[in-house]
């Protein structure tokens, strides 16, 4: 794969300016140097959120009175503070913590994916691991985002450590994407292969991340607010890194007693979600900070940059193909004369309503393109979601990345240059090591001179096994497990020859 893009450190490369090439003759220039452009704001993103620096933001320590300040608020701490946490980016989350907070941590344990000490370890990201005497115990779980009896024994830990505190104690928690896989602690009577046996049903019909989380909570001792409780009565911290359903994917009749029983109580409760004083939630670090830094590197680059949306969910096809009509849509816009709205214009807006995507300001989007004078960059972050319905290897990243391609090849694009890449900022799409990839509306064409159908590799959900061939694996975007995790990334550029 030596061929496929790779995220390097910063100082490794320069950003460059775009090339805007006046004939048909240098699109194989122009397209390699978009892919490397791309790849430069993928990194940008996964850099504003990498756990140490966030943790720092969100920390002081006045080591003259033992002050722990929290943004406007202070703890004092007295041989008094404990530590626990769970998600991808845990891992340099508690790292930086535990060097900042010193000989004042008592006591931490950790919940984190597996592989992710000896990733980092070989990827030489020293930040991310703990100190050879750390008081922090880490337990690895949760393999391909799934819980498992590693993830259950590090949250019986967790509970056991929070319900030990005292109202004099202090609890800091550190929560970031996959935080769910990675804290199981089913109510009984529901076992840990029941609720495994739930979330693939759901992730296999599609349901969202949201969805999925919604019925962790309901399912679990600990989430929802039974971590805080666990903790009652001392003070609780919680930092966090961002990222009835059931009925709706008609599996209720599947379900065993044990769950139907357990989401009825849920469903019934009158008092709703308990409130727990004792708690502080700060969001240090989210996909919308990471769009930010990738909106402010593009203008770097000489692009209009627009940010579409941070919320960008709803099924992978439906999301492919709103991309492709808004490279088709954008691409009339930034290549006049335009004669009015077109009928593609109404079908963006349709398709964009279909998705309810709450933040997404179109028309205005539309009219910052118009305006441009020169190559367009827009940005997206969320997570789309995929029906499983063969048995191919890929991940939504990648199936994204190649549905727009698809889209991209049978659409009038004019004289315009594209570029989509979609890519999971914790660097891992699914089950495979690549963290996403980047297409062309060449991609299809290209791909059949290669004997490679793409509408087979979709059938088959065979993403990833599509980019492994195709031009050497070339499309693939490869990071490594970056320690971070605030969903996934979606950039659409446009370029006019």
């Amino acid at each position: 794969m030596a061929a496929a893009l790779q995220v390097l450190p910063r100082s490794a490369r320069a950003l460059s300016s775009p090339l805007l090439l006046g004939n048909p003759g240098a699109r194989l220039v122009s397209g390699m140097a978009l892919a490397e452009q791309a790849r430069q704001l993928f990194e940008s993103t996964v850099g504003a959120v990498l756990p140490g620096p966030m943790i720092h933001r969100a920390l002081s320590l006045d080591p003259s009175n033992g002050q722990l300040k929290v943004r406007d608020r202070s703890f004092q701490l007295q041989q008094n503070l404990y530590l626990v946490g769970f998600g991808k980016a845990v891992l340099g989350m508690a790292a930086a913590a535990e060097e900042l907070l010193g000989q004042h941590l008592v006591q931490g344990v950790i919940s984190v994916p597996k592989g992710i000490r000896a990733a980092m370890e070989c990827t030489g990201k020293q930040e991310m691991l703990l100190k050879p005497h750390s008081r922090i115990q880490v337990f690895e779980g949760a393999e391909d985002n799934l819980p498992d009896h590693d993830a259950l024994r590090a949250a019986l830990a967790i509970r056991q450590l929070a319900e030990g505190l005292t109202a004099d104690d202090l609890l800091l928690v550190l929560i970031s994407g996959g935080g769910s896989a990675l804290l199981p602690a089913p109510i009984p009577p529901i076992t840990l292969e029941e609720k495994q046996t739930l979330t693939k049903l759901l992730a296999a019909r599609g349901a969202t991340i949201q969805e999925l989380n919604t019925i962790r909570k309901a399912l679990s001792q600990l989430k929802g607010g039974g971590l805080a409780q666990a903790a009652y009565p001392a003070q609780v911290v919680s930092l966090i890194l961002s990222d009835v359903v059931v009925d709706r994917y008609g599996l209720r009749a599947a379900l065993p007693c044990s769950v139907k029983t357990v989401l009825a109580q849920a469903d019934s409760d009158p008092r709703g979600p308990h409130t727990c004083g004792h708690v502080l939630n700060v969001i240090i670090g989210s996909n919308i900070l990471a769009l930010a830094e990738a909106q402010q590197q593009a203008e770097v680059l000489g692009y209009r940059a627009v940010v579409l949306s941070a919320a960008m969910q709803g099924d992978v096809k439906s999301m492919a193909h709103f991309y492709g009509l808004l490279a088709q849509v954008a691409g009339a816009y930034l290549t006049p004369p335009r004669a009015g709205a077109s009928v593609e214009d109404e079908q963006l807006h349709e398709l964009a309503a279909e998705l309810q995507l709450p933040d997404m300001q179109l028309k205005e989007v539309l009219e910052s393109i118009a305006g441009a004078r020169g190559p367009v960059c827009l940005l997206a972050g969320g997570e789309p979601t995929v029906q499983l319905q063969g048995t191919g290897k890929g991940g939504r990243n990648q199936e994204l990345a190649l549905r727009v391609g698809a889209e991209l090849g049978r659409r009038t694009l004019g004289p315009v240059d594209v570029l989509f890449l979609s890519g999971g900022t914790d660097g891992k799409d699914g089950p495979t090591e690549a963290a996403g990839a980047w297409v062309m509306p060449e991609l299809v064409s290209q791909a059949t001179t290669e004997g490679l159908d793409v509408a087979t590799f979709l059938a088959h959900n065979d993403s990833h096994t599509f980019f492994c061939h195709f031009q050497g694996g070339a499309h693939l975007l490869y990071t490594g497990l970056t320690g971070t995790n605030v969903m996934d990334v979606h950039l659409l550029f446009l370029q006019p020859r």
